[in-house]
């Protein structure tokens, strides 16, 4: 008897045991799902919070104010509006789709030149207490000028529109660069360069070795610094110098007293500068050594 309660006892262990590796499959994937939803939600809910706040206060405006588009008036308009952002009428009568193209093609002039030039420019302030003082004292003084008043100057100097507003946005996009490069070199470690002198490395080898690699989060910030200066700017500077862009396009809608398209416009600007950030942060957290 006892021989055979001895077998009797794995046969009982083989019939509980893949009960409990269903249930122990059944709390871990448990487990997971709560890992990736609850993060989730506590993102979703405060956001969607947001939302109805901004919709609610949209909707009492447009009771108060006369005139002013409802927030479904304006999403009918939109619907219409996106049904063909890309038709071209003539010079004047363009889809929204070309006025955004236009816009981004001069905030990318705009912006790369800043980029080529600011942050060069930045390493060599950061590096040579010379150059530093040089130029300390000019970006201190132009640095606070507001963008626009820039325009004239642009205008002056190209005598067209299209070159005056990437100049408009070279000159307010290139200072963020320019500081926060200077400073992120300046913050390098004194052991580094104190190695580069011990091995006897050229300025080249040292700035492409050692100082590039360590102040590229830096430069990153401050490049997506510039970003949203850029693209906060080329609407005002489109309001006035006029043609083709999404700045124009709003003033026109303005003219014409479609206010639901300008509001269409000011969510559309919105969401393309939280995409242009969103993007040059992502790619600040793919060089941040801070990991």
């Amino acid at each position: 008897m006892k021989s055979e309660a001895r077998t009797l006892k794995p046969a009982t262990e083989l019939v509980v045991q893949p009960a409990q590796v269903i249930a122990l499959n059944v709390q871990q994937k448990h487990r997971a799902r709560q890992r990736w939803l609850r993060p989730l939600l506590q993102r979703l809910i405060p956001a969607s919070c947001g939302v109805i706040l901004l919709l609610f206060v949209w909707q009492l405006a447009s009771m108060w104010s006369k005139g002013f588009p409802t927030p479904f008036a304006t999403w009918q308009a939109a619907i219409t509006l996106f049904a063909d952002p890309f038709y071209n009428n003539g010079p004047n009568d363009q889809g929204i789709g070309w006025n955004v193209l236009a816009s981004l093609q001069r905030v990318a002039v705009g912006f790369g030149l800043a980029a080529l030039i600011g942050i060069p420019a930045g390493f060599l302030i950061g590096r040579f207490t010379f150059v530093a003082r040089m130029f300390n004292p000019i970006i201190a003084l132009l640095r606070p000028v507001s963008p626009l008043a820039w325009l004239p100057i642009g205008l002056l100097l190209f005598q067209r529109a299209e070159p005056a507003s990437s100049w408009t946005i070279f000159i307010c996009s290139i200072w963020p660069m320019v500081i926060n490069t200077a400073e992120g070199v300046q913050r390098i470690p004194q052991d580094y360069l104190n190695v580069a002198r011990v091995l006897r490395l050229n300025e080249w080898t040292v700035m492409r070795r050692i100082l590039f690699p360590a102040v590229l989060p830096a430069v990153l910030t401050g490049m997506r610094l510039s970003m949203g200066i850029a693209w906060l700017v080329i609407v005002a500077a489109e309001m006035l110098t006029g043609g083709l862009g999404i700045g124009f396009w709003i003033w026109n809608e303005w003219n014409n007293l479609n206010v639901e398209n300008i509001l269409i416009a000011i969510v559309l600007i919105g969401v393309i500068g939280l995409l242009l950030e969103q993007a040059l942060m992502l790619l600040a957290r793919r060089f941040s050594w801070d990991k």
